[in-house]
């Protein structure tokens, strides 16, 4: 096997052993990278030679002792959205295309103490407003399980990178399932944590009350293992939980029975693939086969959640998105004659079509005499979500649906139409209003070879269960020893 097919958790078996060293696990990535990224196009920024400098470096330090951490060497890739010192973060956009980071984010501190190698800045929907990583200004990623498809959205870069072995893993952000659905357009494992668990300090934010920076991987343990590194407390961050340090990697028992896993069936209606619906049943008669109690029941409250969502995320980035105006931060018009063409023109030039339809009807909700009329109504709405979530997880331990109503469809077919892509997000956004986890793993692929992603959903900070069950099935199906992308164009 290649040393880029290898997971995180082998990776490291085989530094222990001596069987690899930190300068051979980072050159084989970069060779990757430069075989691959041409096709996949899953990097704005990469950084090759700082990464294999890096690597040495690192490597003198594990020798003279002056340096150690469990993962200390293993490469990852970070999504544009997410502040890296001295390196671009662009949220693929216009707007910020020559904007380098003056500090860390906090998840970035995490991964540097930890002596992890950054190989490069991933691709995404602009400032994370999309679902299908075709609203980058600067280029279309594509899928590498077919190079015609989208890889989803917004982290659709990271997804890709980790699906073509570029990266061995790496670090995304969820507002409305811009983890887990890409993950599942390409056949790799994407985790939403719960609101609080991991510091956004340093995100920039689409919509603050919605946003989760989270792990796309390989496999689970890979999941456990990089949320280990990046879960915790951070002063820094007001929405940060100050809860006790959890070893995720000891939840993954591999046995569920006794589980009780709960299936809404309002997911399971109209919209849903034939082929999605069909592996998903598959997989709940593996469950039972395990020992777990499935069983169906109503979460009808589910029906409003993308309205809802919609309404909220769109209100909070009108907000967030305020202040890049050519003036304090962002791209700067070089066509004005007035401070009021310097506004005007800076946003419009430095916006895609995506984000404007966003800022005008997040402008819109919050203007005087629509307020209550939408803004407030979502809010509502959103707190009725949590308490159905709430009631559900008093008899269920975990909750199954699909991740995505399809697979991932050919480039340019959604983009033109933007309420056929918010549907993309129907089985996601909800996790993210009443601020659950959630985490995407593969169950099959479809008639023409496209995987499927199956969504398991845990009450707050219920992580350790959700990775177990998403573990026992991994065991069960070994799905990466059956699949693999093709790269077909």
């Amino acid at each position: 096997m290649e040393i880029t097919e290898l997971t995180v958790h082998e990776l490291k078996e085989k530094l222990d052993k001596k069987e690899l060293t930190i300068t051979q696990i980072t050159k084989a990535y970069v060779d990757r990278m430069k075989e691959k990224e041409n096709d996949v196009q899953a990097f704005v920024n990469t950084l090759e030679n700082e990464a294999l400098a890096k690597a040495e470096d690192i490597e003198n330090k594990v020798k003279n002792g002056e340096m150690q951490g469990e993962y200390v060497g293993i490469p990852i890739g970070i999504k544009d959205n997410i502040c890296t010192k001295g390196v671009k973060t662009t949220c693929s956009s216009k707007m910020l295309e020559n904007f380098v980071a003056p500090y860390d984010a906090t998840v970035v501190e995490k991964l540097n103490a930890e002596g992890l190698i950054d190989l490069g800045k991933l691709n995404m929907d602009e400032f994370a407003m999309g679902a299908s990583t075709e609203y980058s200004a600067f280029k279309k990623t594509r899928n590498p399980w077919n190079l015609n498809t989208v890889p989803g959205g917004s982290s659709g870069g990271s997804a890709a990178a980790v699906a073509s072995n570029m990266v061995p893993w790496a670090l995304g952000s969820d507002t409305g399932g811009s983890i887990r659905q890409p993950a599942s357009f390409c056949g790799v494992v994407g985790l939403k944590p719960t609101y609080g668990l991991v510091s956004r300090y340093g995100l920039v934010a689409f919509a603050s009350s919605l946003d989760q920076i989270g792990p796309i991987t390989k496999d689970v343990e890979d999941s456990a293992i990089l949320l280990n590194i990046i879960a915790g407390h951070d002063r820094r961050d007001t929405t940060s939980e100050n809860l006790e340090k959890k070893d995720y990697t000891k939840a993954l028992k591999n046995d569920v029975k006794g589980m009780k896993i709960g299936i809404p069936k309002e997911y399971f209606g109209e919209g849903i693939n034939s082929e999605v619906k069909e592996k998903l049943y598959e997989a709940i008669e593996k469950y039972k086969e395990l020992g777990a109690e499935v069983e169906e029941f109503s979460l009808d409250i589910a029906d409003y959640a993308l309205a809802t969502y919609y309404i909220i995320a769109c209100a909070e980035a009108s907000s967030n998105l305020g202040r890049f105006d050519g003036i304090r931060y962002g791209y700067r018009t070089k066509n004005f004659t007035s401070l009021k063409d310097i506004y005007r023109n800076s946003r419009s030039e430095g916006f895609g079509a995506e984000v404007k339809r966003r800022i005008i009807l997040g402008t819109y909700v919050l203007s005087s005499g629509y307020y209550d009329a939408y803004y407030k109504k979502a809010q509502q709405v959103r707190t009725l979500v949590k308490k159905e979530f709430d009631k559900a997880f008093e008899k269920y331990d975990v909750l199954l649906t699909p991740t995505s109503p399809n697979v991932a469809f050919e480039i340019g077919t959604k983009s033109n139409n933007p309420l056929e892509m918010y549907l993309a997000d129907i089985c996601t956004v909800s996790v993210n209003i009443a601020g659950l986890p959630g985490i995407s793993i593969p169950c099959g692929v479809n008639s023409e070879g496209m995987p499927i992603g199956m969504q398991l959903i845990g009450p707050k900070f219920g992580e350790e269960d959700l990775l177990n069950a998403a573990y026992t099935y991994e065991q069960a199906v070994k799905f990466r020893e059956k699949y693999k992308p093709e790269f077909k164009k």
